[in-house]
């Protein structure tokens, strides 16, 4: 009701800034609190202008504009068939006219002196560098259009204004009951590795200042960023205290990892750990076939795997399937389109695909393919059912917007997205040894009566996943995944039968 009464105020007042009919900026004045305006103004109208073109998914842009608002708590942003109106907690700090239908050009410009008042009020977003500003900008008022959107700013720029990619000191760590920050794991060959820090240490100062005396923020921002930086550290050990100096540098994660348990009777089983659906784990997975050929069974571990890149999920999945239908994309008005993988399988080696409600988007298809081609036996716990890919959107600065804006089906034409794929093995139903041994003897007896969730649609989401639920333990699930994985590769008769369910 107040930020009613203050836009109505600021209309009948005609209290506005000043602005100017051709531009609210000077050409002699380029540089305004460290940013470019007239490049800054020129990215947005091309947003504006390239989310015209897919009508802004349902929405507006006021809606886009007025989502800038969830930078700070204290902005309000008002926008209008007349006027553009920031008021900052009580007071209104910003009124313009709104610019006519299409013209990007003076949507940018509000955009960008909208921008520079909330820098001016907004230490956070006043001290970001370009690169950072456009993601926290970019990314809140991509979240008024499409919840999973997002921005990327360009790589050759951000290298460019900050020296490096994202970085990182090479930990991961949880506050303790005191405040200070204890190590849960170490990234390899990272700066905190190479320094001598351990899982269990605990680090009560940085930089001087007690860890209990730092924000979050604070933290996070020594542990990571967009640039290189060095901070002293004080760390608790069980050897005593010590005095650690880490300078963050940029960690390369792959997008797959590959695990081979030897058995010299059997060719032992290959482990592939993917976390990223794409063109990289394609390859490093394809070599990995090459280099075993000889295995007796493949664990195609999804648990934590992602992907929109529907053409990486095509690539690896015919790695195993063929040129056989692996998913269906389906966009808003639009007819669906099938993916069909181009070449032959490079293995028939047994598989056993596991998956968590952390499989997501094109791994979730990835997983489906398997089962609707009885290629693979699929363990685990019911996946995402967030099956979207992403349209990507280039930008005139490098950038690019991606909005997940199209849906995911099976190859034969079952939805994902919103429901998922459910796994023939439940691994939170078979916990212990006993309920294990159980099951594998019902399996081999033929008195494996579990229903197929996914050909059967009468149960909805909520009951499957009740009924096969998440497990909590990370290391609880690790365990039965490599017990129940090795049994079904290594016993012919429950893996025929499993497939044939």
């Amino acid at each position: 009701m107040k930020i009613t009464k203050l836009f109505l105020f600021a209309l009948l007042t005609l209290v506005s800034l000043p602005c100017r009919s051709e531009s609210l900026f000077f050409e002699d004045e380029p540089i305004q609190d460290g940013l470019n305006v007239f490049e800054v103004s020129s990215t947005f109208a091309d947003i504006y202008e390239k989310l015209d073109g897919i009508k802004w998914g349902g929405k507006n842009i006021n809606v886009a504009i007025e989502s800038l608002e969830n930078l700070n708590k204290n902005a309000h942003i008002a926008a209008t068939d007349e006027r553009i109106v920031l008021v900052w907690q009580d007071s209104i700090i910003a009124n313009y006219p709104r610019p006519n239908a299409s013209d990007w050009k003076g949507f940018g410009e509000i955009t960008t002196a909208l921008i520079l008042k909330l820098r001016a009020n907004d230490p956070v977003l006043h001290n970001a560098s370009t690169s950072e500003m456009y993601q926290m900008v970019v990314d809140s008022l991509m979240r008024g259009i499409d919840e999973n959107g997002r921005y990327i700013y360009s790589r050759a720029a951000e290298i460019t204004e900050d020296g490096r990619i994202l970085t990182s000191v090479g930990l991961e760590g949880v506050r303790d009951e005191r405040g200070n920050y204890r190590v849960t794991g170490i990234y390899k060959d990272s700066p905190a590795d190479t320094s001598g820090i351990r899982e269990g240490n605990l680090i009560v100062s940085i930089n001087g200042r007690n860890v209990s005396e730092l924000s979050d923020a604070d933290l996070s921002a020594v542990m990571s960023g967009f640039n290189s930086g060095t901070s002293k550290i004080k760390v608790l050990a069980p050897s005593g205290e010590k005095d650690v100096v880490l300078r963050r540098a940029t960690i390369i994660l792959a997008d797959a990892d590959i695990v081979h348990r030897s058995d010299p009777d059997t060719g032992g089983i290959l482990e592939i750990v993917v976390h990223k659906i794409s063109d990289n784990s394609v390859a490093i997975v394809n070599e990995a076939l090459a280099k075993y050929p000889d295995v007796s069974g493949i664990v195609l571990d999804l648990r934590a795997a992602m992907g929109d890149d529907e053409r990486a999920a095509a690539k690896l999945a015919g790695l195993f399937i063929g040129a056989k239908p692996v998913m269906r994309i389906i966009e808003t008005a639009k007819e669906e389109v099938e993916v069909i993988p181009g070449g032959n399988a490079v293995t028939d080696v047994p598989v056993v695909v596991l998956m968590s409600d952390m499989t997501r988007g094109t791994a979730e298809a990835v997983a489906a393919s398997f089962y609707e081609n009885e290629r693979g036996v699929l363990v685990g716990t019911p996946t995402a059912g967030n099956a979207r890919i992403a349209t990507r959107i280039d930008l005139e600065n490098g950038g690019a917007l991606e909005l997940l804006n199209k849906s995911i089906k099976t190859g034969s034409g079952r939805m994902i997205d919103g429901r998922g794929v459910f796994p023939i093995v439940c691994l939170s139903n078979i916990r212990s040894t006993n309920q294990q041994n159980a099951f594998f003897l019902n399996v081999i007896n033929n008195d494996f009566n579990a229903q197929d969730f996914n050909k059967n649609n009468d149960f909805s989401v909520e009951e499957i996943r009740k009924g096969c639920p998440t497990i909590t333990s990370g290391a609880d699930e690790d365990a039965l995944s490599a017990a129940v994985s090795a049994k079904i590769l290594t016993d012919k008769k429950v893996y025929n039968k499993l497939i044939a369910e």
